[in-house]
C-alpha cells in the first residue's frame, strides 16, 4: 500500500504540472484557454490526490502492515475468506434471468421491466432463505 500511495502522489503532482503546461501551451498556440482539456487533466490530478489521501489514512488506521507489503509474507497470508456459496443453488440463475429481463425491458420497452420485478424479488428471497427451508435447513 505504501508503494501505491507514493505512485498516486507522484501521479497527482504530474497531473497538476501537466495542467499548468497544457494551459500555457493552449494560450500560446490559440490565445485562449482550452477549458475541456484543462479541466479534465486537473480533475485527474484531484482524483489521484483523493485516492492517495484515502489510502494514506487507511494505512495509518489499519494498525499494521498488509501482507502485500511484507517481504516475508506467504501467498496464503493475503487470502481472505470470501464467503460461502452453495454450488447446487439455482437461485443465482433465476436472479440473473430476472436481471436479464429487466435489461431487456430497458432496451425494448419499460413495460417489460415490470415483469422482471417479481422474478427478481422471488429470486432474492429464495437465495437469501435457502438454508432455512427444505433439505439443508438448519
Amino acid at each position: 500500500m505504501k508503494t501505491n500511495i507514493v505512485v498516486l502522489w507522484v501521479m497527482a503532482l504530474y497531473f497538476f504540472v501537466l495542467t499548468a503546461v497544457y494551459t500555457v501551451w493552449a494560450i500560446i498556440d490559440t490565445g485562449v484557454v482550452e477549458w475541456i482539456g484543462t479541466i479534465a487533466i486537473g480533475l485527474s490530478g484531484i482524483l489521484a490526490t483523493f485516492i492517495a489521501f484515502y489510502l494514506q489514512v487507511q494505512l495509518r488506521n489499519q494498525g499494521g502492515v498488509l501482507p502485500e507489503d511484507r517481504l516475508d509474507a506467504g501467498i496464503d497470508d493475503g487470502d481472505p475468506e470470501l464467503g460461502f456459496y452453495s454450488p447446487w443453488s439455482w437461485w443465482p440463475m433465476m436472479l440473473a434471468a430476472g436481471a436479464a429481463i429487466a435489461m431487456l425491458g430497458f432496451a425494448v420497452g419499460t413495460w417489460v421491466a415490470f415483469y422482471a420485478i417479481p422474478v427478481v424479488l422471488i429470486a432474492l428471497v429464495g437465495w437469501s432463505f435457502e438454508y432455512y427451508r427444505g433439505y439443508f435447513a438448519r
